[in-house]
């Protein structure tokens, strides 16, 4: 697929850019396919050299920052291993908890098992995820994710472990959303032709940090891409809910499921 770099940007200056990034696009180059685009290499005949600041998995869309300058990328490295960022995720999860804020927290194991993916164990490093319920469907739910530490595939991993994956992430159980699963009668899901959503249901959603050269309070947000929009638009128009949901109650503390 081509991509517009221009078209990516949230914010640009001499310090940093902030980009939308695009589902299926890496942020770094493949490990068995150096030549393949990725985020990186995408923008940096456009903006020149960037340096990587944090990661997005391959399938994840939404918001990330790259540094434009050494100084910059020290400083935002430090927000981040500090834990100053506010990160905010938006996933679209299979099933319906009982409870409208979660707090998970869980170890985390990377390449855990045999299927090479995050795992919670009592090996683990410590992990902790606040969860929010934004809506209610028949039978899925879009959830916010606030990750306070930063494991690999973290709230995908918790998720999972709590026994609502996220749509289309079939590493970890979650199956893809077809037409035929909300539209009454309809058929014909043999050829693909009618998957609303068949990569991991994932969206960096905001970032809240400080700007690493005038040190002022930057929120920024990434606009759902199509697909995921499409799939919210059909979710309300074949499988509403009258289960409405609070906006950031307080959250449950817990490492399991109760609902």
């Amino acid at each position: 697929m081509l991509y517009d770099p221009r078209a990516l940007i949230l914010w640009a200056d001499g310090a940093l850019i902030a980009v939308n990034k695009p589902a299926g696009l890496p942020m770094l180059p493949d490990g068995y396919k150096r030549e393949a685009p990725h985020l990186r290499s995408l923008l940096q005949p456009v903006y020149g050299r960037l340096w990587t600041v944090h990661r997005l998995d391959k399938d994840t869309s939404g918001i990330a920052v790259l540094a434009r300058t050494a100084e910059a990328h020290r400083a935002l490295n430090t927000q981040f291993q500090e834990r100053q960022v506010t990160k905010v995720y938006h996933a679209l999860a299979v099933g319906r908890p009982s409870w409208q804020a979660y707090v998970v927290e869980a170890p985390l194991l990377p390449d855990g098992d045999r299927r090479h993916r995050t795992i919670v164990s009592t090996q683990g490093k410590p992990a902790l995820t606040q969860l929010y319920v934004l809506e209610y469907f028949e039978g899925w739910t879009l959830l916010e994710a606030r990750p306070q530490t930063g494991r690999a595939h973290q709230i995908r991993a918790h998720l999972a472990h709590l026994g609502y994956p996220i749509v289309g992430d079939r590493l970890y159980g979650g199956e893809v959303l077809h037409l035929s699963m909300l539209k009454p009668g309809f058929g014909g899901d043999q050829d693909g032709e009618s998957t609303i959503l068949g990569r991991v249901g994932l969206h960096a959603w905001s970032l809240e940090f400080s700007h690493p050269a005038s040190g002022e309070k930057m929120s920024l947000i990434a606009p759902y891409p199509d697909d995921f929009s499409e799939a919210l638009k059909l979710l309300r128009k074949y499988r509403a809910s009258d289960k409405t949901a609070s906006v950031h109650p307080r959250p449950k503390a817990g490492g399991s499921t109760d609902g």
